[in-house]
């Protein structure tokens, strides 16, 4: 995809109003944003299932086709949508989007989901990032993904990265920082500047947790579809139920493991991604990464799936954080179990626990067996402890005492 050079820093003087010549280089990667697996590209697929996912992958361009002149015919034009972003002290994992918004938009605001999901891609955009205050330069050389046209223009060293097709940023930047949290800033012609929380996680943190959103800690009924839906669209945010016991659950984890970075998988899409987080944070649960899934079905070639999505990115994890071993929360109301076993199975030694909350009747369908989709999901047979209870209260009671005896 593109590679990194390193490049040293302007002495010249700049104007205030913009950013000076950074030394702090990044290089854009290929992650779950835009690198379908080798199972889900749509060449593997039979004829049928490609010819399917084609239709909607162009219905879906033909849309920010035909939307894209209207907003900007109103006036909008682009802004950035911040991601948390996490790493080491040595490089950071930087995420954002450019989309199309009003003039007086706020980036991050808490907003009914449905809003959220009409947000329109604004791609290809410049984006100037500084971690801290410190700009980022980024370098593209050699040819960009597939999805994304190769821009000759782009073959230089720049103050700023440039957005995909779906209007995603994903850069590693390679730096040296303090533990604790940082400040990124992004920025885009004719707006201020936009920021978010950088997780910079200590090399000492020998434990991590990794956390299902969806009925895990947030009360969202997604075996039950309509459910779901109404509310991730239409449900004030505000009025979001969280999982009893599963907060104090966590801050117990916490005190346990004070280095112990959070992070929270979910299936639904980054355009929701402000409305999770306020969650977190008006609920008491440890701040920590959203790693959130793309409806966009064009940069991976097609929507991918919720368990999927999970796995890539908790493989993302086990190589981004090689020492650290996890303990893995979610539900059995979708395929956590699974996922979960499977993760186990592929990186031996690498999962302390398994933390499975068990839905009551009144959260999945009652006719979901009928077609198929069973509501609750087998527990895993690992080599690896699975607590299971309808509450954190109840998972407090054999799971902690468990990770107490077992320390790291």
């Amino acid at each position: 995809m593109s590679r990194i050079q390193q490049h040293t820093a302007d002495t010249d003087t700049t104007p205030a109003d913009e950013m000076e010549t950074v030394p702090i280089p990044a290089r854009t990667v290929v992650t779950t944003f835009d690198a379908a697996s080798k199972h889900e590209r749509i060449e593997n697929k039979p004829l049928l299932v490609r010819t399917f996912r084609r239709v909607i992958t162009h219905m879906f361009s033909a849309w920010v086709r035909f939307s894209t002149p209207i907003v900007t015919g109103w006036g909008w034009y682009p802004n950035v949508e911040p991601y948390v972003g996490y790493g080491t002290e040595n490089y950071s994992r930087l995420i954002c989007r450019t989309v199309y918004a009003p003039v007086h938009a706020r980036s991050g605001e808490l907003t009914r989901g449905i809003r959220g999901m009409l947000a329109i891609p604004a791609p290809h955009r410049q984006v100037r990032i500084a971690i801290d205050g410190m700009p980022v330069e980024t370098v593209q050389v050699g040819q960009s993904e597939i999805y994304d046209r190769f821009d000759h223009a782009r073959d230089t060293a720049g103050e700023y990265a440039i957005s995909d097709m779906s209007g995603y940023l994903d850069l590693v930047a390679e730096h040296r920082l303090e533990p604790g949290v940082h400040r990124v800033t992004y920025q885009v012609e004719h707006r201020r500047p936009v920021s978010s929380n950088l997780f910079t996680i200590p090399s000492r943190a020998k434990v991590g947790i990794i956390s299902d959103v969806d009925d895990t800690i947030m009360i969202t009924q997604a075996p039950t579809l309509w459910k779901a839906l109404y509310n991730l669209l239409f449900l004030d945010p505000k009025k979001k139920a969280s999982v009893p016991g599963m907060s104090v659950l966590f801050t117990k984890l916490a005190d346990l493991y004070p280095d112990a970075p959070f992070f929270y998988l979910s299936t639904s899409p980054w355009n929701v991604e402000s409305s999770i987080r306020h969650f977190i944070i008006d609920h008491g649960f440890p701040e920590g990464p959203l790693l959130l899934r793309d409806l966009d079905p064009r940069p991976k070639t097609f929507v991918p799936t919720g368990p999927q999505h999970k796995l890539e990115f908790a493989e993302q994890l086990m190589a981004d954080f090689p020492d650290m071993k996890f303990i893995l929360v979610g539900d059995d109301g979708q395929k956590d179990p699974t996922t979960y076993a499977t993760i186990t199975r592929r990186y031996p030694g690498r999962v302390i626990a398994i933390g499975i909350r068990q839905l009551s009747p009144r959260e999945y369908s009652p006719i979901s067996s009928v077609v198929g989709t069973t509501s609750t999901q087998p527990m895993p047979v690992t080599d690896v402890p699975v607590f299971t209870g309808t509450t954190g209260a109840n998972l407090m009671k054999t799971m902690l005492p468990y990770l107490k005896q077992h320390a790291i």
